[in-house]
């Protein structure tokens, strides 16, 4: 933390209630198993309970149902939720650091690009022709911003990003190191003497406050525009395809890959290394665990696992059977 507060204080913050010495000072976080004096860490999974009793750390938030089973040296901040209480707390520690400002040299901006409400361009920056940037946009060293492309209001464009020319950035967003956005759609049509390149022709749309993982990578459409949805998160190393639509508040784990033209709802949640075929529907709400194959269209609402992916209970039964094949084989012999 950038500074000291007590739980008394951090409990008036986020709504709590406090079990033990309120007078404790907090100043950094920490994960529950490596808490030390002067830390606060917090027990939402269940899996950890047992560290909340041997913790070092000086504050622990959790759940405002918890009973201890046995003498815990922390002070407890009760609260409904945990972990989203910690991500309130260390959000508002991170907007009080202090970010970069003004525009470092050598970089390079168009003739005719108004950069005056940008917050920092970073060295070795390109900001090409005909580029809109909002106010409070950051852009740091050696991003590519080609040209015609529009930014929004207090959007960080992190280190090495690549956006090519037309693509729309809405406001709040965020984009890590060495992201790609709006690269050729994988487009070739067969002829007689090999692949004819498809030109790409679209561009790519980030709606308000999404955010992209370093080194992900979001084609441009063929025609009209590969769309993440407001909201939605997508970690590193993703892979989306030409003229796929995302819709709003979906969060996607790293490796996974969705095919082009793949329309995916609002809400899901989709556990790494998931794979999406082409062309297909996906509703809103569902859940795929991780390394799921989907090749076919999905409705609304479903915890799906596996590939091809399948209901996640079903699957559970399924590997119990799979387990049990071999004796089953030697008994038949």
């Amino acid at each position: 933390m950038q500074m000291e507060l007590t739980a008394n204080e951090l409990a008036a913050i986020v709504g709590g209630t406090i079990q033990g010495n309120g007078e404790v000072k907090v100043n950094n976080f920490a994960k529950i198993e490596e808490g030390t004096e002067g830390c606060l860490t917090f027990l939402a999974n269940p899996k950890y309970t047992q560290h909340i009793y041997t913790t070092n750390a000086s504050a622990v938030l959790v759940k405002s149902d918890f009973v201890p089973e046995q003498e815990i040296k922390a002070t407890l901040i009760k609260v409904q939720d945990p972990y989203a209480t910690l991500a309130l707390l260390m959000k508002m520690v991170n907007d009080s650091i202090s970010r970069p400002q003004g525009i470092e040299q050598p970089s390079f901006v168009s003739e005719g690009v108004d950069v005056s409400e940008c917050q920092y361009i970073g060295a070795f920056a390109y900001i090409g022709k005909g580029v809109k940037l909002g106010k409070g946009v950051s852009i740091y060293p050696h991003s590519y911003i080609g040209d015609n492309v529009v930014i929004g209001d207090n959007t960080t464009i992190y280190a090495g990003v690549r956006i090519y020319h037309n693509c729309v950035i809405g406001k709040r967003c965020v984009i890590h190191a060495g992201a790609v956005i709006g690269a050729d759609g994988f487009g070739f049509a067969p002829t007689e003497n090999g692949y004819e390149k498809i030109p790409q022709m679209g561009n790519v749309v980030l709606e308000d406050d999404t955010e992209i993982g370093a080194n992900t990578t979001i084609d441009r459409a063929t025609m009209g525009s590969t769309r993440i949805g407001q909201g939605s998160k997508l970690d590193n190393l993703i892979q989306v395809g030409h003229n796929v639509e995302v819709g709003r508040n979906n969060v996607f784990a790293a490796q996974t890959g969705i095919a082009g033209s793949t329309s995916i709802g609002d809400g899901n949640r989709v556990g790494g290394q998931c794979g999406f075929a082409g062309h297909i529907q996906i509703g809103d709400n569902n859940e795929f665990g991780a390394q799921s194959g989907i090749p076919n269209n999905v409705g609304s609402g479903n915890r799906l696992i596996g590939y091809p992916a399948i209901d996640a209970r079903s699957f559970a039964k399924n590997l119990v059977y799979i387990k049990k094949l071999e004796s089953l084989f030697k008994n038949h012999k």
